[in-house]
């Protein structure tokens, strides 16, 4: 049973994501009819996910502003049986704003203050179900931070965003000991500046940073991740939305580029097909001759994100499901792990 995909919103916009949609999963099906899979492990769904995901974004960047973009993405919304196992509760409050996912059976001992992805520009709808899917794997109490978004607001404005969430949650009693920090994409990136700024600011760290295929390197032209649905124009665009060149160099913008030793530890995840894989093991090889505690495990023909495709891809199922067993091993008592399929070790 693949994930199912839904429509709301403006009628222009439900129109065009519908049609998209339509034309993408036909185009997909006649092509795996008669050439088979792009990848040799990508099943249906993770093929119409990927191309879905592709045209979508380009619809939106050849939108007229921001706004009107934003529009379009929530037109399409995607849900899973993992909605309906978590418990959603909006906050609003005059430093912090998002929401708490819960799931509904376990009692969480994990609190996690999840940064969305989107390069931080994007929070679209559909996100709900990836950060569902998250707080399920990790059986914990979620914090989804809706942090300002650029252009109209650029850099350092998410990070300070990130900064007050994390210490509303320190000062709202969540031992430091049991709160994790985890995010995707520029999410990623924000999750790892959080580590560094809180650092600045002789914050508690917490117990683990959870990074899925974070942006690490905002000084580099971007290069094709060969069947990504993350092209280089969208990555030059969202950087030059998000901050102005003279803080490309900044570590908070660029970790690649800080002093990473006595971070607490940090978990990557990552494709070996995506269009940030190689300044990703960048950042793991610098960590490394840091001496930082950092693990990259990356996934053959898997692109940016994937995770998202859910239960219904065996990849993103397992990468879930490490997830819940690296937060579990860190916070509570040691337990066998499996080994991915396709991994790194520093």
């Amino acid at each position: 049973m693949f994930a199912q995909i839904g429509f709301q919103g403006p009628v222009k916009y439900r129109i065009r994501s519908a049609a998209e949609a339509a034309q993408t999963m036909a185009a997909v099906s006649t092509r795996r009819l008669f050439k088979g899979p792009r990848r040799p492990s990508w099943n249906w769904w993770v093929e119409v996910a990927t191309a879905l995901l592709n045209r979508q974004l380009k619809a939106s960047f050849s939108m007229s502003d921001p706004q009107e973009a934003r529009g379009f993405l929530d037109s399409m919304v995607v849900r899973s049986s993992a909605l309906s196992e978590v418990t959603i509760t909006p906050v609003s409050q005059e430093s912090i704003k998002g929401a708490w996912f819960v799931g509904n059976k376990a009692q969480p001992l994990v609190t996690l203050l999840y940064l969305h992805g989107g390069g931080y520009s994007f929070y679209p709808n559909s996100y709900a179900n990836f950060i569902a899917l998250v707080t399920l794997a990790a059986e914990s109490k979620t914090l989804a931070l809706d942090y300002r978004l650029s252009p109209e607001h650029r850099f350092p404005s998410q990070l300070e965003d990130a900064v007050d969430a994390y210490r509303w949650l320190l000062e709202a009693g969540i031992d430091n000991d049991e709160l994790v920090v985890a995010g995707d994409s520029a999410g990623g990136n924000l999750t790892l500046a959080l580590l560094l700024r809180a650092r600045e600011l002789h914050l508690p760290p917490p117990a683990l940073a959870v990074a899925l295929s974070p942006a690490t390197n905002f000084t580099i032209q971007p290069t094709s991740g060969g069947c990504d649905w993350i092209e280089p124009a969208m990555l030059v665009r969202w950087r030059d939305w998000f901050c102005d060149p003279a803080e490309l160099h900044n570590p908070l913008v660029s970790p690649v580029l800080a002093d990473l030793r006595g971070l607490p530890p940090i978990y990557i995840q990552a494709g070996r097909c995506e269009v940030l894989y190689d300044s990703i093991q960048a950042f793991v090889d610098i960590a490394n001759s840091q001496r930082a505690d950092v693990t990259l495990e990356a996934w053959d023909d898997m692109n940016h994100d994937f995770q998202m495709f859910g239960p219904d891809a065996p990849q993103s199922t397992q990468a879930l499901r490490r997830i819940g067993e690296v937060i579990s091993r860190r916070i509570h008592q040691p337990k066998k792990v499996s080994q991915p399929t396709s991994q790194e070790r520093p």
